[in-house]
């Protein structure tokens, strides 16, 4: 039982820079957090689910009112800082014990992001009491304050732009793992350990080498934990690539938005060392629906890479054997 409160709303649009507003950032990840919890059959409730404001005698009585005023309810409430530090920052309530901050400090250190401090506050004038309102406010629900970074600190931006999944992910992962319920998530870029998994076979699965994910995952043995998160290589060479011609008000974040991909993997098949563009410039764009057979391949091979059943493969193609060719392409649910 999660409630999710997207800070900020409405004329109360908190801080900006360069084109990212808290408000409605608060609000895009709140909505990513509780897409995701409910694909895992976790209850959650958002706060607010568009651009409204409100006050913080109405967050707090709808967080103690929705699931309950008990300790089995777990509330977020997504934010973002301004100032002259970096990273994200976790508070949580003094009546709360530090589990479930350093929880989600550990996934997020996971993911490769950087959190500057896990921290607990006191109202100067009552020191018996939080400085936070919403965390005073809302009773024995275990409510925890995350900023996910300084808007005005460019490595920050640009994180929060082009990588916001990853911070979702991080929460996630945490609220599923403390309410003992299995996490999955399917990237293009990430593969979760589950149990049986080796590097050999995961390198077969995503058609790479095990010394190239040991690479990438700076990893100095082959044991696995189940629940892990392995990187993966960006992009398969095989993956089939359209063309987009970039115009006026692009960003690379808007475009993978686009076109369901990463912003790391726009970079990567680009040969891009930055984020900027120009106007007519020509970017490769990975085409998620092909797939060109190689040497090796099988039906029941590249059923198991895109996690659908060799039927479905075969009906969609047109298919009435099982026998492929190189160089064929397949298109892909």
């Amino acid at each position: 039982m999660v409630i999710i409160d997207a800070y900020r709303g409405g004329e109360d649009i908190g801080y900006s820079n360069n084109g990212l507003i808290e408000k409605d950032f608060n609000l895009m990840i709140s909505k990513y957090i509780s897409k995701r919890l409910s694909e895992l059959g976790i209850n959650n409730y958002l706060t607010r689910e568009n651009d409204t404001n409100l006050n913080i005698n109405e967050r707090s009585n709808r967080i103690k009112s929705i699931y309950g005023n008990n300790s089995n309810v777990i509330a977020i409430s997504n934010r973002l800082n301004y100032g002259d530090e970096n990273g994200v920052e976790i508070v949580y309530s003094l009546k709360n014990s530090n589990e479930l901050a350093n929880k989600l400090e550990k996934s997020f250190n996971d993911r490769d992001i950087y959190v500057n401090k896990v921290y607990q506050r006191r109202d100067e004038n009552d020191t018996s009491k939080d400085y936070d309102d919403l965390l005073k406010q809302t009773g024995n629900v275990q409510t925890v304050i995350i900023n996910y970074g300084y808007i005005n600190n460019k490595d920050d931006l640009d994180n929060l732009k082009n990588n916001f999944e990853k911070y979702g992910e991080s929460v996630v992962k945490t609220i599923a793992n403390y309410y003992n319920v299995p996490y999955t998530y399917i990237s293009n870029n990430e593969y979760i350990v589950k149990k049986g998994d080796s590097l050999w076979s995961i390198s077969r699965l995503y058609n790479t080498t095990v010394d190239e994910l040991k690479r990438i995952n700076k990893l100095s043995s082959n044991i696995l934990t189940i629940g892990q998160i392995i990187k993966l290589p960006s992009v398969d060479s095989n993956t089939s690539i359209d063309t987009y011609t970039v115009k006026k008000g692009d960003s690379l974040w808007s475009i993978s938005q686009k076109f369901n991909t990463t912003v790391s993997i726009l970079k990567s098949i680009n040969n891009l060392n930055s984020n900027i563009l120009s106007i007519g410039q020509v970017l490769k764009i990975p085409s998620s629906n092909k797939y060109i057979v190689k040497k090796g391949d099988s039906l029941w091979s590249i059923s198991r890479l895109y996690n659908i059943t060799v039927d479905e493969l075969k009906k969609l193609n047109n298919l009435s054997s099982n026998i492929l060719s190189i160089g064929q392409v397949l298109i892909i649910p």
